[in-house]
């Protein structure tokens, strides 16, 4: 049996790690827990207790290096970072290696693939690279995978004259809004709403950012919601490196020239936020007013002051039942601890 460790790498990948195992992060189309299991034909464990082959949770799993991957846990090799093994060590990693997952998740289901609805009102650039499930609804439409697959997932909608360029995967049950542009590599996980301008982003699942506005180099925790008008900053006027700074870390750390938006999961944004390059937004944050926000925007923030805990669930609960859903005990358990941890 493999067993996913999270290992002590975890705090650095803060915020998404403060309400997930780092092996249900997602990137490309799947987590890397799925990745695993697709691979494997197998269910994988988190329990470290268990008997097993333990294998660090922050390793994406591809076709042509799980062995590598199996065979260096076997031997009890440290693993390094190459062409064809990326290890998620940062946050921003999510976004930079998106591509690179995005490209080896199609050949996980390739011999699964399907290509249903190619609608004749819709323009298709390397038909052959554009994947279809059954129940998507397209129409009037560019779909361009010279630049990389795409895969359109089941019960899904884009509306009519949007332009996406691969690779891109969008997750069950989402939709694409009129006119939207989005720019590979992006993943929109399931059940969220886009709109506006993508580039380069993930949104895990369950989020909204329906209106125009631009996130770019970006990535969107569960639960999210952006207003209409918001925007990220990806790229300093200098044209230097951007720098994060992480939540449980005195310096910040360089991520490259691009860099833009990291928000945790269960946070939201008011209409017209304008998001500093290298920005952590924590878990619960609730961000509006007329001033920037501060760059590293704590767990549990109300503005400028700490959201009431019952106010916390309550608000999550109504953006659930708008996709029929509700906040579980076992959520309701987390948050309360991470929040009575914050020191706002």
């Amino acid at each position: 049996m493999i067993v996913l460790i999270d290992n002590n790498l975890r705090e650095n990948l803060f915020p998404f790690t403060y309400t997930r195992h780092t092996a249900n992060i997602r990137i490309g189309i799947f987590t890397i827990k799925e990745k695993w299991e697709l691979l494997l034909n197998e269910k994988v464990s988190f329990d470290e207790t268990k008997d097993g082959l333990h294998i660090p949770s922050n390793i994406i799993p591809t076709k042509s290096n799980y062995k590598s991957i199996i065979a260096a846990a076997n031997e009890n090799l440290l693993l390094i970072e190459s062409h064809e093994i990326k290890i998620i060590k940062y946050p921003w990693q999510i976004f930079q290696y998106n591509d690179y997952a995005l490209r080896h998740d199609i050949e996980l289901i390739e011999k699964n693939k399907n290509s249903y609805n190619f609608n004749d009102s819709n323009t298709y650039i390397n038909k052959q690279d554009v994947f279809v499930e059954s129940g998507a609804k397209i129409n009037n439409c560019i779909l361009n995978a010279s630049t990389g697959p795409i895969f359109i997932d089941a019960n899904t909608e884009i509306m009519e004259g949007s332009m996406i360029r691969g690779p891109f995967y969008l997750g069950k049950n989402s939709v694409v809004k009129m006119g939207t542009k989005i720019y590979g590599a992006t993943t929109i996980g399931p059940n969220c709403v886009v709109g506006g301008e993508i580039k380069n982003s993930i949104l895990f699942g369950n989020s909204n950012k329906a209106h125009d506005g631009y996130l770019g180099d970006s990535v969107i925790g569960e639960w999210c919601n952006i207003g209409a008008g918001t925007s990220n900053s990806n790229v300093k006027n200098t044209g230097g490196d951007v720098a994060y700074n992480l939540p449980k870390n005195e310096f910040k750390i360089n991520a490259g020239n691009k860099a833009g938006l990291l928000m945790g999961d269960y946070s939201r944004a008011a209409i017209n936020t304008s998001f500093n390059t290298g920005t952590i937004v924590g878990v619960c944050c609730n961000i509006f007013g007329n001033e920037m926000p501060k760059r590293l925007v704590k767990n549990f923030t109300w503005g400028t002051e700490k959201y009431l805990f019952e106010k916390v669930i309550c608000d999550i609960n109504n953006w659930k039942k708008m996709k029929e859903q509700s906040i579980t005990l076992d959520e309701t358990e987390l948050l309360n601890r991470l929040w009575e941890e914050s020191n706002l």
